[in-house]
């Protein structure tokens, strides 16, 4: 008679709580069927795979030692969050991250209790979790506070600041920095864990403040000398004494895999001392997983893929995506200029600026994850002749925008901003999407605002910035595929300021900014079948406005709608300041702007994202009928084809 299998581990662990019931040895198992729940779990969903690999028993550890959610755990970026929602109730759930109505694939306030502060772009944990850590001690409310932040997120000053501001302060803050890449410290053994433990116990914290106090006797130059002797002595064996000059208590490094190393550190960390303390843990992306350890992006982020193999599902292309689009026009104009230069904040693929890197490796750029500096950066290369392109993803680039109006736009520099993911992005929600660029640029003085309407536009856009040297200029273009137009040999230089016509009518008119082009033409069939001559326009620029064309479609049409992938105070609004400004709505035009609802949109598909704020085929034919009165609308229904 056979014995009945065990109730595996995980079965048992519904809330962080349920840790504190299972032995410690019996955590490694844990761990393993955590991992293996994890892998399957984004092999049907796709996501960030290698990031949260890498902490699953950093994750375990520290929800078996403190008491979240009371106790307070924020991780960076958040990229390595699924672990954490396998464990904090969210399991019978982990199967639709990313999918409509799902779970989110970052921390999210209002997801749950324990996701106390919401996270998808990087170096953020320290600064909140020292609001956090300050605002529990105003309201005399003791908890721990542990900031989980990655090494490459270390290269944003914000993350400086925080750690600068927290050892002024000396608050209770407990900062683990998760080294995945080695790029810190080498890899640790036995006896690095065994010091940690030392350093984190009572009995050496106790002498250190009890050494601090008797030093502080001896006046203040001693005690600095003494001190930093000491940190400096002991930062030769843990690497610790850049934090300990920032006012942190440094730990580590020790092996983020070993539990009997990571359980006694966090213990003592969490019974001892009062400041500010930072846990330097090694631990590698990917981890436990054979084809994301054996992959050079360690499977960061990945689609649906075969567990056994590993082989990601790939979609059949149609056309190029928008993105290597613009890194082979790159290429090829940077060979034609050797002032041509490419500038990324650590996305080089994701950016295109890949391509350009492995042709011209001298002149291009990755500056980690530091947009300020990257734009900056670009705007002194610019000083000197160069044509620096600061390659920024949309929702990125709003870090860095202070330094494009005082560094950039003030001073006129030619830097060229070309700007993926504009729109909606999809899996990765509000957090991620191109929203807000056209508004806030084209409120700049100076700034010349493109859009590429399909991939071949954005190839012309391309060398249109090449060409420019009379400030500043930018292009933004979407996420995927294009639509698979005609393909020229190289881009033209277009004229600045200056759309086109793609179909002409004579009551409708459609204004497109960007790749919402291709519904218009679809809406434009329907509105024709429906009797509504139309006709459809590429803006191509938000600044300088075409303001030609704009007198044109407002003269010799009754309607005009303008439609952008964008939010409100975009090109529409641009368009309507102008109309407005030369009273060519004074004489009954019927104007319609549409853009991005108001709101944050949640994560779907894209086409679901662009159905649900009415900027498809469907919402634009909907918004011409709105317009034009229900009298307007045809006797036999219009049947709406799906593109």
């Amino acid at each position: 008679m056979t014995n009945p299998p065990e109730t595996p581990l995980l079965d048992t662990v519904r809330f962080p709580s349920d840790l504190k019931t299972i032995d410690d040895k019996q955590l490694p198992q844990l761990a393993e069927e955590l991992r293996a729940e994890m892998i399957d779990a984004v092999s049907r969903t796709g996501g960030h795979l290698g990031a949260g690999l890498g902490v699953v028993e950093l994750t375990i550890a520290i929800h078996a030692v403190f008491d979240t959610p009371h106790d307070r755990l924020i991780f960076d970026v958040g990229h390595q969050c699924y672990p954490h929602k396998i464990l904090t109730g969210r399991r019978d759930r982990i199967r639709t991250l990313r999918q409509e109505d799902g779970l989110s694939g970052f921390t999210k306030r209002d997801e749950s209790p324990y996701d106390p502060f919401g996270a998808a772009h990087s170096s953020t944990s320290i600064s909140a979790g020292l609001g956090m850590a300050v605002a529990s001690g105003i309201s005399d409310t003791p908890r721990n506070v542990i900031s989980v932040i990655g090494d490459g997120a270390m290269s944003a000053g914000m993350a400086y600041e925080a750690l600068n501001n927290a050892g002024a302060l000396d608050a209770r803050l407990i900062v683990i920095l998760n080294d995945n890449d080695m790029s810190i410290a080498p890899p640790t053994g036995a006896m690095s864990a065994y010091l940690a433990r030392m350093a984190s116990g009572r009995t050496y914290m106790g002498f250190r403040e009890a050494g601090k106090k008797l030093t502080a006797y001896l006046g203040k130059s001693i005690d600095r000398a003494i001190t930093r002797a000491v940190e400096h002595a002991r930062g030769y064996v843990t690497g610790g004494t850049m934090f300990e000059e920032l006012g942190f208590y440094h730990i580590g490094p020790i092996d983020g895999h070993n539990l009997e190393h990571l359980l006694p550190v966090l213990r003592n960390v969490r019974d001892n001392g009062d400041g500010p303390v930072l846990i330097h843990v090694v631990t590698q992306k990917g981890k436990g997983y054979a084809p994301a350890e054996a992959a050079a992006d360690k499977y960061h982020g990945v689609a649906k893929f075969d567990v056994v193999t590993g082989a990601q599902a790939k979609a059949k292309p149609n056309a190029p995506s928008y993105t290597s689009v613009f890194g082979e026009a790159l290429v090829q104009e940077g060979g034609h200029d050797d002032k041509v230069v490419a500038i990324t904040a650590a996305m080089p693929d994701g950016t295109g600026v890949g391509k350009f890197a492995s042709a011209f490796p001298e002149r291009t750029f990755d500056v980690g994850i530091a947009e300020q500096h990257a734009v900056t950066f670009a705007a002194g290369m610019a000083t000197e002749g160069m044509k620096p392109f600061c390659a920024i993803y949309s929702t990125f680039l709003q870090r860095g925008y202070d330094q494009v109006v005082h560094d950039v736009a003030i001073q006129k520099l030619p830097v060229r901003f070309p700007i993926d993911r504009a729109g909606f992005v999809g899996a990765d929600g509000a957090t991620h999407a191109g929203s807000f660029d056209t508004a806030y640029l084209a409120c700049l003085p100076g700034f010349v605002v493109m859009a590429a309407a399909d991939e071949a536009e954005l190839k012309h856009m391309v060398r249109t910035a090449v060409a420019y040297d009379d400030g500043p200029i930018s292009f933004r273009y979407p996420r995927g595929e294009g639509v698979g137009v005609e393909m020229p040999e190289r881009g033209q230089i277009l004229e600045i300021g200056k759309g086109r016509i793609i179909r002409e009518g004579s009551k409708v008119a459609l204004l497109s900014f960007g790749t919402r082009l291709a519904d218009c033409l679809l809406a434009a069939e329907d509105l024709d079948a429906a009797g509504l001559s139309t006709t459809v326009a590429d803006a191509r620029f938000a600044k300088p406005l075409d303001h030609d064309l704009i007198r044109q479609l407002a003269q010799h049409h009754e309607v005009l709608i303008t439609i952008e992938e964008g939010a409100v105070g975009g090109f529409g609004s641009h368009v309507l300041h102008y109309l407005a400004s030369e009273g060519l709505i004074d004489g009954g035009l019927k104007v319609r702007s549409m853009a991005m609802p108001d709101v944050f949109m949640d994560h779907a598909s894209p086409a679901a994202m662009y159905a649900r704020a009415g900027l498809d085929r469907a919402g634009i034919v909907k918004t011409v009928f709105a317009a034009l009165g229900a009298e307007s609308q045809p006797h036999a229904p219009v049947t709406i084809l799906k593109p």
